[in-house]
């Protein structure tokens, strides 16, 4: 989604401020002064960030002050709240409670932004183009064009959303031009061909949009080794002025129309090789070592490695070191985050195709030359919740996770995919990571007093409500085997059975089935690796590194040998040169069969995977997909 969270946070503003016009009202009854206490105590807990406390706030105002005036400011800081939050579908259910003679021109301006944001793109776009712009300040017109841009790109409408954008242009908010320009180069990166960007340069003569679109059909013209086409290109951006804010990229265009003919055939691979992360880089590289072995391109690749060894400024100066003086056509890596995001400035800087393996969110965003190929927690969830809704039909769901930032990550990952599709969160609780007896959790996730001693006889209702069957049909445990070998058992224990269990990728471990049993007994998780898959091509690469190291491959070793065996197979293209053409070859790929699950790149560059969705049948780890 091209639009910015702070989105919300400005439409709130304008939300306080006609709350704060209504304390200066006539004279207030009992009544209202405790409605107007209730409601001011809830926006203190907003402005202080405590989102949770404020949400139970206001839905506490709504139910005990029903006719209060400040309901409709009520249910817009609730809208507020789920969208700061990434809730669209519940923000949404509040806004569509204010009254039609109520809605202000932000109230429209959010919901077109949910509507986009849940999924109903048509419909939210369409909402905004009604949106009467006379009523809208400056900054809103600006936010308005933003809104409509994003969704006409999602509609693959990219000379609509361009015009948007160069309408946003046009008046000062909250982005400024160069901000602007920047959603533009992303556009015309992912969704425009020559044809669209001649049209672009066509249409907006003498404005650097013209000058972004001249520069795109010079990369494009470079990738089919057009020289000509490229040179005249990138004379006619270079004659716009010293102004344009991607000169510096018209250059390297020119740099290498100079010198292509001089790069190697070579990829760089940045790993940390020394330090506290060597294990995974070795591994990693083990990978890539037996990716060469078994993919020839008809003209050789090599390698060259730098151990980062964990740092960011030593992957710094390895980048441009691989870009300029050993000018290979692309790098691969880097592993660990921060080295990750430091190279992937770089690589833009320097236009060289960056594969990394890194899972640091944003990464592929950051640039149209930044690709990544790896095991994300949003692929997994994706994977989870379209498994569990649309072939097992559920639409039910408990969460259950640890309080640590992945647990947390991957429960509002969930939450969010099951609310997108339809479904319903009913119950969600954490625990600690030293915790070790989870009765309170257990009993709360039933709807059950944690509190009530277990050996208190029950009256009549309380044994009826022990008796229903679970609240939901699946319970989401993202947490490790360890941890789920403590929790597991318990659940069935305190009365919590007949739900199916979901996992991560953290339950593929073989000392799960030791330590846990009969209690994971039919749970379904997902990876981005399985040593045991039915499928051949996974065989001969576990068979082929066994024979060469002695051990099994991991998902490490997989995710080396798949980044290697795109980058040598597009390699193996003659027509794939020069760092455009690889780059261009990345974002066209078909999907790539890899060990790691087929994969392609999205057009931001993150990678589109079919993971391996896994079952424990009968005590055995088994791939049922």
């Amino acid at each position: 989604m091209c639009c910015s969270r702070f989105f919300g946070f400005l439409i709130v503003a304008s939300f306080l401020l006609l709350a704060t016009a209504t304390a200066f009202a006539a004279p207030l009854n009992p009544l209202e002064v405790r409605a107007q206490t209730a409601y001011d105590r809830a926006i203190t807990h907003y402005q202080d960030g405590r989102l949770g406390e404020a949400a139970g706030l206001l839905r506490g105002f709504l139910v005990s002050h029903p006719e209060s005036p400040l309901v409709t400011d009520a249910y817009r800081t609730l809208a507020a709240i789920h969208t700061s939050r990434d809730e669209a579908n519940l923000a949404l259910g509040y806004l569509d409670k204010i009254p039609a003679g109520q809605q202000q021109p932000t109230d429209i301006l959010l919901e077109g932004r949910l509507r986009i944001r849940a999924g109903t793109v048509t419909d939210g776009v369409a909402l905004l183009r009604t949106l009467p712009t006379d009523e809208l300040t400056l900054a809103e017109h600006q936010q308005r064009a933003l809104l409509l841009a994003a969704g006409l790109a999602e509609l693959n409408q990219p000379q609509s959303a361009l015009y948007f954008l160069n309408q946003s242009l046009l008046v000062e908010g909250a982005l400024t031009p160069d901000e602007i320009l920047a959603r533009m180069h992303v556009l015309m990166d992912a969704q425009f061909s020559s044809t669209d960007l001649a049209e672009a340069a066509f249409m907006y003569p003498n404005t650097p949009i013209a000058l972004l679109a001249q520069l795109k059909l010079g990369w494009q013209a470079l990738a089919f080794d057009q020289k000509e086409t490229a040179r005249q290109m990138v004379d006619l951006v270079l004659e716009g002025g010293s102004g344009f804010l991607y000169r510096d990229e018209a250059l390297t265009l020119l740099s290498q129309l100079s010198d292509s003919n001089q790069l190697q055939r070579a990829i760089g691979v940045l790993l940390p090789l020394s330090g506290r992360y060597a294990a995974f880089g070795k591994l990693v590289q083990r990978g890539m070592e037996q990716a060469r072995a078994d993919f020839r391109p008809t003209v050789p690749v090599r390698f060259i490695y730098r151990d980062t060894a964990g740092d960011a400024a030593v992957s710094q100066r390895q980048v441009a070191d691989l870009a300029i003086s050993e000018r290979v056509l692309a790098i691969a890596g880097p592993l660990v985050g921060s080295v990750a995001t430091t190279a992937a400035e770089d690589a833009a800087r320097q236009n060289i195709p960056l594969l990394t393996l890194s899972q640091k969110e944003g990464l592929p965003a950051s640039s149209p030359y930044v690709f990544r190929n790896s095991l994300t927690a949003q692929l997994q969830v994706d994977a989870l919740v379209t498994h569990a809704m649309n072939e097992l039909g559920m639409i039910q769901f408990g969460i259950l996770h640890p309080e640590t930032r992945q647990g947390q990550m991957m429960a509002d990952l969930f939450a969010n995919a099951v609310e997108m599709r339809g479904g319903i969160i009913v119950a969600r609780e954490s625990y600690l990571t030293e915790q070790t007896d989870f009765r309170r959790q257990v009993r709360l996730l039933q709807g059950l007093d944690p509190n009530a001693p277990d050996e208190e006889e029950p009256d009549a209702d309380a044994v009826k409500k022990e008796e229903e069957p679970p609240p939901f049909e699946a319970l989401f445990l993202p947490d490790y085997a360890d941890r789920i070998s403590l929790v597991a058992p318990q659940l069935p224990f305190y009365g919590l059975e007949d739900v199916q269990l979901l996992g991560t990728n953290g339950w593929n471990d073989p000392m799960l089935l030791k330590t846990a049993g009969k209690f994971v007994e039919g749970a379904l998780f997902v990876d981005g690796f399985f040593r045991h898959s039915p499928y051949p091509f996974v065989q001969d690469f576990a068979e082929n590194y066994f024979a060469a190291y002695g051990e099994d491959p991991t998902i490490l070793e997989a995710q080396g040998y798949d980044a290697a065996g795109i980058l040598l197979t597009l390699l193996n293209d003659p027509r794939t040169n020069s760092r455009a053409g690889l780059r261009w070859a990345l974002a066209q790929m078909p999907f790539f069969p890899g060990v790691t699950g087929a994969t392609r790149f999205d057009f931001q560059g993150e990678a589109i995977k079919t993971l391996y969705l896994l079952q424990i049948k009968d005590g055995v780890m088994t791939q049922i997909n």
